[in-house]
């Protein structure tokens, strides 16, 4: 593992210098056009083109979670991981189509002003508490912590200096606003794209190696030809994997509401495109679409080399940690294994994904509490720039709060991306529930959202827990559950989430069904079926995704 060397270093301060210096001139002019107005500093209302918005919607999704878990699960579980980033790439498309149009009509800015409109502020506050906890506590946390421990193991700089240069770089970007965010990201997706297929390329090379070759091309074919199983892309329920992707359920099941929840109900990413027009706003949702398409390669490909390589010896006992493995240290030591000044290009494009999502993320933050919190309970009069100055010292309060709670969390020691994705599941089903039922029933009561919010929660953890208090070996046969290791019979954690939501949905329809004030109680939206029609550029773009998604998994099945 070749050191950090002088020309790494140049290589990284000629990024960093990049993207503060893009960022300063695009607040500079922002300033200088639009002063300092709440929606423009919070969504930069109609200022982000199509391929500002998809790439910043790529850089906020990408980070150490991606880049550390994500290659460590291609490290232990092989291609079938990539499933999370090609479903994402259809539901965005999904999303373009039926969650936006909705959005925008009813001019939504916020998550909570959404469940303030269609349910009232009871719902609204609630969510909007519960989001800003899971946001600090949750993400912005492990992104922060993940994303300081890869940059640490890397550069041999301790992990607090670490963390707090990635606060202070993402806390500057975040300042200015959702159009510097957003033009950054479009910097920062470039670093990140070019360094992780950068990094891609010399694994590969490193595989072709073992085979007395050289180049990508042959990397990826004795890749293929000696870890074949690794790019299954639907596990057989005989996998010791298949805990975490349960065969079909991952195509046709839980995977859906991961997705569906994350890219159509969450105001980190939403938010990128509810300050622009619907055309705009659904051609930097197809583009995101076609970037997630190359995420496997950049993210899941380095995994499954550094397994190739771990397998033959060349990493010796690198993959190691206190004896035991470790797959999320596959991709830091592909890293620490490039050359120099090629080492400064990938330690660039992993910090470009943590303060990316980190801004991103400090952003949703800044705009929830601003907008649902401070100005509706505490100062309905408060004027744009006091709007603007809350949020941004809403911004410096998470950043300082993360950097303190991050270390205690034990967030490294709690697994990698796996966990995330399960653990993000608990909420999942209730929250995407309630925004289903909000948009496409009328009827759909506040009780019945309040069910959804509580109940999708408690639901979860009874189904987690339920195998430690009852036999679940009746639902083997069915493909419900399978035996551990000890016998017990165990529910997937997408399984859960599948049956978690069709519960919660037949509870929302029953309370609302129920209620004495169903028709007082209901905001329905109303829903023009035209909002929905693309135009043939989206239609055709839509056409090729489906293709190659099909393609992928009809080859690898």
């Amino acid at each position: 593992m070749t050191a950090f060397s002088t020309l790494d270093t140049i290589v990284f301060l000629v990024y960093f210098v990049l993207v503060a210096g893009y960022g300063l001139w695009v607040y500079k002019r922002r300033q200088s056009n639009s002063g300092l107005a709440s929606h423009d500093y919070f969504l930069a209302e109609g200022s982000l083109t199509w391929w500002a918005i998809g790439a910043s919607l790529i850089a906020s999704n990408i980070s150490a979670e991606q880049f550390i878990g994500m290659s460590g699960s291609g490290y232990r579980i092989g291609m079938a991981i990539a499933v999370y980033e090609l479903m994402a790439a259809a539901t965005l498309v999904i999303v373009a189509v039926f969650f936006m149009p909705v959005y925008l009509k009813h001019h939504i800015y916020t998550m909570p002003q959404f469940l303030e409109q269609r349910y009232g502020k009871a719902v609204a506050t609630t969510m909007a508490l519960f989001w800003l906890g899971l946001y600090v506590v949750v993400n912005l946390t492990s992104i922060l912590y993940l994303g300081a421990l890869a940059i640490s193991s890397l550069s041999g700089i301790a992990l607090l200096p670490c963390m707090l240069f990635l606060a202070v770089f993402a806390a500057i970007i975040t300042l200015g606003g959702m159009k510097v965010i957003g033009y950054t990201d479009v910097v920062q997706v470039t670093c990140l794209v070019i360094g992780g297929l950068v990094t891609t390329w010399l694994a590969l090379d490193m595989v072709a190696a073992l085979a007395q070759g050289h180049g990508a091309l042959k990397g990826l074919t004795e890749l293929y030809a000696s870890t074949r199983d690794h790019f299954d892309m639907v596990l057989k329920r005989d996998n010791p994997n298949y805990m975490d992707l349960p065969g079909l359920s991952i195509l046709l099941g839980g995977m859906w509401i991961v997705n569906l929840n994350y890219w159509g109900c969450n105001q980190y990413i939403t938010q990128r495109a509810l300050g622009a027009d619907l055309p705009t706003a659904r051609k930097g949702l197809l583009f995101a679409a076609f970037l997630k398409l190359l995420m496997p390669v950049i993210v899941v490909l380095p995994g499954i080399a550094a397994f190739a390589l771990d397998r033959s010896g060349v990493l010796g006992d690198a993959m190691r940690q206190g004896g035991e493995l470790n797959p999320d240290r596959a991709y830091p030591i592909l890293l620490g294994l490039l050359p120099s000044g090629l080492k400064g290009v990938a330690f660039a494009a992993l910090t470009a994904a943590v303060v990316a999502s980190l801004a991103g993320k400090a952003n949703s933050i800044a705009t929830i509490f601003t907008l649902d919190i401070y100005k509706k309970l505490f100062n309905r009069e408060a004027s744009e720039q006091r709007m603007v100055w809350i949020g941004r010292l809403t911004v410096v309060a998470a950043m300082l709060l993360a950097v303190l709670i991050a270390p205690l969390l034990g967030i490294d020691k709690q697994g990698g991306f796996q966990y995330i994705q399960e653990y993000t599941g608990f909420v999942s089903p209730g929250i995407l529930a309630m925004f289903l039922m909000g948009f496409f029933w009328k009827q759909t009561t506040s009780g019945a959202a309040m069910f959804a919010t509580v109940g999708g929660l408690i639901g979860s953890i009874i189904l987690k827990f339920l195998p430690t208090m009852t036999d679940l070996s009746f639902l083997v046969p069915i493909g419900f559950a399978k035996a551990n290791a000890a016998g017990v019979a165990e529910i997937p954690f997408l399984d859960r989430m599948f049956i978690v939501f069709f519960v919660v949905v037949a509870g929302m329809v029953l309370i609302s069904k129920l209620s004495p004030q169903r028709g007082a109680d209901s905001k329905g939206l109303e829903i023009d079926t035209s909002l929905f029609r693309v135009d043939r550029g989206f239609a055709l773009g839509t056409a090729v995704i489906v293709t190659v998604l099909v393609a992928v998994y009809a080859l690898w099945w």
